[in-house]
């Protein structure tokens, strides 16, 4: 699976789908940036308001992405 990316830019937001599945909890980083995680405790999604501000949590994601997927 890729990624798939829902960006909103009249928002300035991004949602990042790295996996298919539910979220059941979340961890909050900040005021923008929340990962949704599945039922494992293992990241599905990230959504990062004001996106533009926030590159860290996206290559945090992409990271997460390549390690996952790389093998």
């Amino acid at each position: 699976m890729s990624a798939e990316l829902d960006y909103d830019p009249t928002t300035d937001s991004l949602y990042i789908k790295l996996r298919h599945g539910p979220s059941v909890n979340n961890r909050i980083i900040s005021d923008d940036v929340v990962i949704d995680l599945g039922a494992d405790g293992q990241p599905v999604g990230y959504d990062i308001q004001h996106a533009s501000k926030h590159a860290d949590a996206i290559a945090e994601a992409l990271g997460y992405l390549h390690r996952s997927y790389a093998a």
